[in-house]
C-alpha cells in the first residue's frame, strides 16, 4: 500500500514522504479498513515536528480520523464484517490506503454523510460536545460566542450549539468565512474580530455579554473575551492556535464571577470511561439522525498531503480538509 510516513521529526514536514509499505494485518480485536478519506487535524501537523503531547515513535503514518470500508477483521471481532462502511480510527494511521483500527474505536458511517464528512466528524464534534455539554452545561437560550468559528472545532461548536437551542455568535477574522457560516449554519449573529469584538458582543446580548465563550484561539482573543463574558459565565479553553498562552488576572474572575474551563475531550473520556462512551454515543446518534452537518471544504489525493496540511497551517478552510487515498 501507499502511505504518508514520518521518518524523522522536523520543521516544514521535512521528514515526511509518501512510500510503499506492506499492507497491514489486523490483530486480535482489530479491523483492517480500506481508507476512503482521512481528515486532517492540527495534531497531525504537530506530530510531524514532535510538538504534540502524543509522540508516536518514528517511523509512523499520521492521521487521527478516517472513514472507509472494512476489508478484514482480526480474531474476536464480531461487531464488523467485510463491506461495512465505518468511521473513526485511532491516534495515527489514517493517511494511507489501508489502516488498522481497534474495532471498538469504529462507528457505522451515517448514511447521510459522505466518507469525507464522516472522517472529519468525531474529533471536532466530540470536542464540542465535551465543551458545551459536559463542561459548560449549556442551556437553551444562552448566548454562546464561538471563536475560530470557521475551523473544524469551531464550526462543530456552532452546529452543536444551534442544535442544543442556544443563541450563537460566530466569530472569525474573515468576512468571507463568516459569509459561508452565515449561509450554511444560520448563527444568530456573526462578528469579525479583527477590529475588536467585546463591544459588539455586548450589543448583541443586550449588554450582559456571552454566557459561554468557546475559545480555541487563546492569546489576544482570550484577553478580550474576559471583557465580554457575562456574570456567572463560562470561558472554555479549547486550544491556542494564536500561538500565545494567555494569562488571566484572577481579580477579573472574582469581580465578574466567571469560570475558565479547560477542555480535553479525549482525556475526559480516558479519565471517565463511562462518560466517554456516553459522549461518543451521543454524537454518533445525532449523526445517524442527520442532525449534525460537518463541512468538508477541500479534498486532496495522497500525493497532495503537503498542500492539504498547508490549508490548516494557513487557515484557508471553512470546516475540514480531507485526504483521499483513492483519488
Amino acid at each position: 500500500m501507499r502511505a504518508l510516513v514520518v521518518e524523522e521529526l522536523a520543521a516544514e514536514y521535512a521528514g515526511c514522504r509518501v512510500k510503499d509499505l506492506p499492507d497491514p494485518v489486523p490483530g486480535p480485536g482489530e479491523v483492517l479498513v480500506k481508507v476512503r478519506a482521512g481528515a486532517v487535524n492540527f495534531p497531525d501537523l504537530m506530530q510531524t515536528r514532535g510538538e504534540h503531547q502524543h509522540k508516536p515513535p518514528v517511523p509512523f503514518t499520521p492521521g487521527m480520523e478516517m472513514a472507509g470500508d472494512v476489508v478484514a477483521v482480526g480474531e474476536g471481532v464480531t461487531a464488523w464484517k467485510p463491506g461495512d462502511a465505518v468511521a473513526g480510527g485511532s491516534r495515527t494511521g489514517a493517511f494511507a490506503e489501508y489502516a488498522v483500527s481497534p474495532a471498538a474505536a469504529l462507528h457505522r458511517k451515517p448514511e447521510s454523510m459522505t466518507y469525507g464528512q464522516a472522517a472529519g466528524y468525531q474529533v471536532c464534534y466530540l470536542t464540542a460536545w465535551v465543551a458545551l455539554v459536559r463542561r459548560a452545561q449549556v442551556q437553551p437560550g444562552e448566548w454562546v460566542l464561538v471563536h475560530g468559528a470557521a475551523g473544524g472545532t469551531g464550526l462543530a461548536a456552532v452546529d452543536l450549539a444551534k442544535h442544543l437551542g442556544c443563541r450563537v455568535i460566530a466569530a472569525s477574522a474573515s468576512d468571507a468565512k463568516l459569509a459561508v457560516i452565515e449561509k450554511e449554519y444560520a448563527p444568530d449573529a456573526v462578528v469579525n474580530v479583527t477590529q475588536g469584538f467585546k463591544d459588539r458582543v455586548k450589543e448583541i446580548t443586550g449588554g450582559r455579554g456571552a454566557d459561554v465563550i468557546y475559545d480555541p484561539v487563546g492569546g489576544d482573543v482570550f484577553d478580550e473575551s474576559v471583557r465580554c463574558i457575562a456574570f456567572d459565565g463560562r470561558i472554555l479553553s479549547i486550544g491556542f492556535t494564536s500561538g500565545r498562552l494567555p494569562v488571566l488576572p484572577v481579580n477579573y474572575a472574582l469581580i465578574k464571577g466567571f469560570s475558565v474551563m479547560g477542555v480535553r475531550a479525549g482525556e475526559y473520556g480516558r479519565k471517565f470511561p463511562e462518560k466517554g462512551r456516553e459522549n461518543n454515543e451521543a454524537i454518533w446518534k445525532r449523526a445517524a439522525e442527520g442532525a449534525m452537518h460537518p463541512r468538508v471544504d477541500r479534498e486532496f489525493p495522497l500525493d497532495g498531503w503537503r498542500e492539504a496540511f498547508d490549508t490548516l497551517a494557513e487557515r484557508t478552510v471553512v470546516g475540514k480538509t480531507v485526504i483521499r487515498p483513492d483519488l
